[in-house]
């Protein structure tokens, strides 16, 4: 089923998996405003949307912990749905900062949501994370495997506006809200222009490879080599980013079509460790990435990876990209931009001194 065009904000819209779902949506046909405070995320990014997609978003710089903006925006703006990215996501970070992931993740989402209850939008897509199940007793994870045991704080914030969503809609049915659980989105749109630029010392371990790989960094600390799994380094589940947008769109007509909470697991269904993507990503690049392998991370555990069947059954989406397809699509924005999208104001500084 395809939805007419919608006016639709978005919230960490100028982020690496809200940049991608902006630029999708534009390219439906939708309307789209982009609500970002711009501490993750760029203005390279919007205009490199805008030169893709041939037109552009609105931009509002604003937090989404601010009601009075937040306000203000839905009163200039008549909205049919909501996209929720803005968040804050890094499972290390969280471990020693947990005051700062409670506030942004869970008080950011009860900011929006009693803004857009007040303007009378009950349509919202919310980005979770596989992290709201913690260490699950088998695999593949299903969206009916236990939540509950997050082991670190990022994913209990997550899990904790899951529970806030879910209390929503049960409370009230004019909400309709999709719950999309992450698994580990990777790669950059094909063209090259966007992908994932982190702030600072990457979190996730593919940016941090290919920071490697550009020699920004100096080598790839692998933290445990002693889990219980093939090479004793964690396993994961890699979905493309442009495969998890695609399954925005998809549950984006599903929230149109119903009332309710409903979830959705997002991966690929295939669990790779941390060394089978090292050696995937040195194919891809033809550089060799130096490894040092260090303790256990806090919070971390060993295996997670998904059954995506339920989005098959209910949403008709599933992934279509490979990991050879991640690892050449993460190379090609990673080598075209080594300082990510510093460059594009390192390359407007260099062409105004000639």
């Amino acid at each position: 089923m395809t939805v007419a065009v919608m006016k639709l904000i978005v919230t960490g819209g100028a982020g690496f998996i809200g940049s991608h779902a902006v630029l999708a949506l534009l390219q439906a046909g939708h309307e789209v405003v982009v609500l970002d405070n711009l501490s993750n995320g760029s203005l390279e990014t919007l205009a490199r949307v805008t030169e893709l997609a041939g037109r552009a978003p609105v931009f509002i710089r604003a937090d989404v912990r601010d009601s009075a903006a937040l306000r203000l925006i839905f009163d200039q703006h008549s909205f049919d749905a909501v996209l929720h990215f803005a968040g804050l996501k890094s499972v290390s970070e969280s471990v020693d900062h947990p005051l700062r992931y409670y506030d942004n993740n869970v008080a950011g989402t009860l900011a929006l949501c009693q803004v857009m209850a007040e303007a009378k939008v009950f349509k919202l897509l919310f980005s979770s994370s596989a992290t709201v199940y913690g260490e699950p007793e088998h695999m593949p994870i299903t969206e009916s495997t236990p939540t509950g045991r997050p082991t670190n704080p990022y994913g209990k914030s997550k899990l904790m506006v899951e529970e806030l969503l879910a209390d929503l809609a049960k409370a009230d049915p004019r909400w309709s809200i999709g719950v999309l659980r992450y698994f580990n989105p990777v790669g950059a749109h094909p063209s090259g222009l966007i992908g994932e630029d982190p702030c600072g010392i990457p979190n996730n371990l593919l940016p941090y490879i290919a920071q490697v790989a550009v020699g920004k960094l100096e080598r790839l600390s692998v933290f445990g080599d002693d889990y219980p799994t093939l090479d004793g380094t964690g396993i994961r589940d890699y979905i493309h980013v442009m495969d998890l947008v695609e399954g925005h769109l998809k549950a984006l007509d599903a929230v149109q079509a119903c009332a309710g909470w409903q979830v959705w697991n997002l991966g690929s269904g295939q669990g790779y460790s941390v060394l089978q993507i090292v050696r995937a990503f040195e194919l891809a690049s033809g550089r060799r990435i130096p490894c040092y392998i260090g303790p256990r991370r806090p919070g971390d555990i060993a295996c997670s990876w998904c059954d995506p069947a339920k989005a098959l059954q209910e949403l008709g989406w599933a992934p279509q990209r490979d990991l050879t397809e991640m690892m050449a699509d993460a190379w090609r924005w990673q080598s075209r931009n080594p300082q990510g999208y510093a460059d594009a104001g390192q390359r407007a500084l260099a062409g105004s001194r000639r």
